[in-house]
């Protein structure tokens, strides 16, 4: 069976060599990812990171574009002025990121490893203990060019547009103050003529379409706008996701973790 992944790279390349050999896969970006234009911005919010609670990450792109800019804050983040700034993750891959710049796993807040989601609202729940009247917040976000389906724009983790939103919204509740900085740009990509190609086959030919992000759908349906997806198989790794799938017409729509493992029994499930 064919698995179509439409993650953004490296992330497509690295989920295609975890599937051969079970799947016929092969990457098929459907997001393309630059740095913001406003570094300025980036860096000046880099900054006042001891003057945050928490400063949340949306995807493990809005870590690597936010460190590039501000290159030696993962040493400031872990001075002793700065330990009250927790991180916050969405997910395993941008906890990872967070790891990676150095930060220390005491600092990094993000959901169970067998939470049924990773989004924002698993996140809230593990984190809503540490905000109180006063508290400063930064969400490190993209920003995008998607058309508006319905369905909401997000992030790699594929609810953030959704979930940052409505963590915000938690967070005001709660008393605290909430700022955004752009860290990255999402776009559409630019197919050749094979990938279009490849693309409209997949609508009928019983691939299956691995979606990650409710944009990366969002583009899907804007770069083939008279694609028939009556007979298109796609797996979600959210309810989000899965919704944006099934408003562009997919005819089969399934939905699993986040997960490599989950991933793989729902695919299976579908051979």
């Amino acid at each position: 069976m064919r698995v179509i992944v439409t993650r953004v790279q490296p992330q497509a390349d690295s989920w295609v060599k975890q599937l051969v050999g079970r799947f016929d896969a092969l990457a098929l970006p459907l997001i393309v990812v630059s740095a913001a234009r406003d570094v300025a911005a980036v860096q000046a919010a880099g900054k006042r990171w001891a003057d945050y609670t928490a400063v949340m990450f949306v995807s493990s792109h809005a870590v690597q574009f936010f460190f590039e800019q501000n290159m030696a804050l993962a040493q400031t983040a872990q001075a002793p002025s700065a330990l009250i700034t927790r991180a916050w993750a969405t997910g395993p891959g941008t906890r990872a990121a967070l790891l990676k710049q150095g930060l220390a796993a005491t600092l990094v807040d993000s959901p169970a490893t067998d939470a049924g989601q990773f989004d924002s609202e698993a996140l809230w729940q593990s984190v809503r203990q540490q905000i109180t009247p006063g508290a400063r917040v930064l969400i490190v976000r993209g920003n995008s060019s998607a058309v508006n389906t319905g369905a909401g724009s997000d992030d790699a983790d594929g609810t953030a547009g959704v979930g940052r939103d409505w963590l915000a919204q938690q967070l005001r509740q709660a008393g605290a103050t909430v700022d955004f900085v752009v860290a990255y740009q999402r776009g559409a990509p630019v197919w050749s003529a094979s990938q279009r190609a490849l693309a409209s086959a997949a609508a009928s030919d019983g691939s299956v379409w691995l979606f990650s992000s409710a944009e990366a759908v969002q583009y899907l349906g804007a770069l083939l706008p008279a694609q028939d997806w009556s007979d298109a198989r796609a797996l979600a790794t959210h309810q989000r996701i899965a919704q944006a799938a099934r408003w562009l017409g997919f005819g089969l729509v399934a939905q699993a973790r986040p997960t490599l493992a989950d991933v793989l029994v729902s695919l299976e499930s579908l051979s």
